[in-house]
């Protein structure tokens, strides 16, 4: 059972803190990696939620090779979020308040799955070309990378 199973055998649908890593990853041509989801056909950037033992670097590696296949190598802090506006009830119902830890990445190997339980689709994606149908709670995440403000971020 991993932990947030077990967590929620124990608290139910009631809200709790949760830690999500990821990353964004770019190639040499400074493309941003995206895959279709496949719990809600919607593109995103790869990451989930921590594991126990798992550091948030290990986090984003994990995800990141889970989703797309990649390995990722040196990662850079990007932006941190918290605060009300990160709290969401998902649609089984289980209520979170998430702590939201975003990495760049440009040091990667491996080969891009096509397809997989998590992704739907793997692609290396233009910054000015972007996916209309982007996962709504990644969206300010791409739009504070776009503004060239100071990083890392620390939104609450």
């Amino acid at each position: 059972m991993d932990y947030i199973s077990y967590l929620r055998s124990m608290v139910g649908h009631e809200k709790v803190i949760m830690v999500v890593a990821g990353a964004l990853v770019f190639d040499a041509s400074d493309r941003l990696l995206l895959h279709l989801r496949s719990d809600n056909q919607t593109w995103g950037l790869p990451g989930g939620y921590m594991e126990l033992g798992e550091s948030v670097s290990d986090t984003a590696r994990r995800e990141a090779f889970e989703e797309t296949g990649l390995r990722l190598g040196a990662l850079e802090l990007f932006s941190i979020y918290s605060g009300p506006e990160n709290e969401k009830t998902l649609q089984n119902g289980d209520q979170v308040s998430l702590v939201q830890i975003w990495f760049t990445c440009k040091d990667f190997g491996g080969e891009l799955v096509e397809q997989n339980e998590e992704s739907l689709d793997v692609k290396f994606f233009e910054l000015n070309n972007l996916p209309d149908n982007f996962f709504p709670s990644q969206k300010k995440v791409i739009n504070d990378f776009l503004s060239d403000g100071k990083t890392p971020y620390v939104k609450e």
